[in-house]
């Protein structure tokens, strides 16, 4: 197959669509980002990167920007909410590809993705309405009153995906009966808490706390997640409502949550999907939160992402057919993120579960609790 005469289209300029745009661009394919905010921002705290994801960046010209703007780490700790260790580990994957975790800010990471596309590939302002799917190509209708044509489309437009609910499933994220609270503090405010650069998680009854070090912004991605009830997208708490999930757990994460600026702190309800059964046609193809949205307790979210891109641009050189390509693709990472799925979703104890919501277990929250996803 000839791939520089594909025209691709990529879905969303997030860490999925970037860092596929960028493994495609380099087998010599015609892609174009659309993006529907009109500015890239993005919002949260840090996120860490696994020793795959960045063999993925250095193999594909972005390990320099990524390297330049992350801090490296050499484990992770998880402790009790009074700081009493449970275990440390090393970080996996290590020996396997010479390189270790790195932890970023979410805005710098998609900062560092984007800034090594070309010129003029992201177009911003796109708000993907339409997707029609022609067999051996599609054509995508944007808000803005643009169409295009494309051989590929790439839906890399996140847990609300327009694509995937128009193509693959219509079945609307799952509410995971938490909520996380998440903030970027001065490392200085942290008592030299995770001063070596290693990844804590405190857990408590019904709340975990995690301390993600940012070294090289001299900041701390300090994130909250509580079970709860409330599953507005956006719930509108108070410092108050924050301060009770941290109670009994150690004074000096109780007293960062007590000096939190409210105005920075992003507060979501959590949501995952459901596995999607089939994710490509022809000529269009799920990855990342599109394909495979998870909760959070395993920090594989944006990996996943990123491990998404590099082996679908490796189906696709490898292959005699778009579509041969895409149905090697689904094959080889289905499995893997069904599993990371399943397993994100049983991040706390029987008791814990029962205690907000009775008669429940474990990695059955969402399946029958509400799936409100307003703004």
């Amino acid at each position: 197959m000839d791939i520089t005469h594909l025209d691709i289209a990529v879905v969303g300029a997030g860490y999925a669509g970037a860092a596929a745009a960028k493994a495609l661009s380099d087998l010599g394919a015609n892609v174009t980002v659309y993006e529907q905010a009109r500015q890239i921002r993005e919002v949260g705290a840090g996120i860490g990167l696994r020793p795959s994801s960045m063999h993925q960046f250095n193999t594909r010209g972005s390990g320099e920007a990524v390297k330049a703007v992350s801090s490296p780490s050499d484990a992770f700790e998880i402790l009790t909410a009074d700081c009493h260790r449970i275990a440390i580990e090393e970080w996996p994957e290590k020996d396997a590809y010479g390189e270790t975790t790195r932890f970023i800010h979410r805005g710098d990471f998609i900062d560092a993705l984007v800034g090594v596309l070309p010129e003029g590939m992201v177009e911003l302002g796109h708000k993907l309405e339409r997707i029609e799917d022609k067999g051996g190509e599609a054509t995508l209708h944007f808000a803005n009153g643009e169409s295009v044509r494309a051989d590929l489309v790439v839906g890399a437009d996140g847990i609300r995906s327009v694509v995937r609910e128009q193509l693959f499933s219509d079945r609307q994220p799952v509410f995971a009966g938490e909520h996380a609270y998440r903030a970027v503090i001065d490392a200085a405010g942290t008592h030299g808490m995770v001063a070596d650069g290693n990844l804590r998680m405190y857990i408590g009854r019904g709340s975990k706390v995690y301390l993600l070090p940012l070294l090289h912004r001299g900041q701390v991605s300090f994130d909250i997640t509580a079970l709860h009830t409330d599953s507005t997208w956006a719930p509108a708490v108070t410092k108050e409502d924050i301060l009770r999930t941290v109670e009994g757990f150690d004074e000096r994460i109780v007293e960062m949550t007590r000096n939190l600026d409210m105005d920075t702190v992003n507060v979501r309800a959590v949501y995952d999907i459901d596995p999607v059964d089939v994710w490509h046609s022809a000529s269009v193809v799920l990855i990342g939160d599109a394909a495979h949205a998870m909760c959070h307790h395993q920090g594989q979210g944006a990996n996943s992402a990123v491990l998404d891109a590099g082996a679908l641009a490796d189906a696709l050189a490898a292959a005699e057919s778009v579509e041969q390509a895409l149905a090697a693709f689904q094959a080889h990472r289905k499995p893997i993120t069904d599993e990371l799925q399943r397993i994100s979703r049983n991040g706390w104890t029987e008791d814990e579960v029962n205690d907000v919501f009775p008669g429940q277990k474990p990695g059955q929250i969402g399946a029958t609790t509400a799936t409100t996803t307003e703004d």
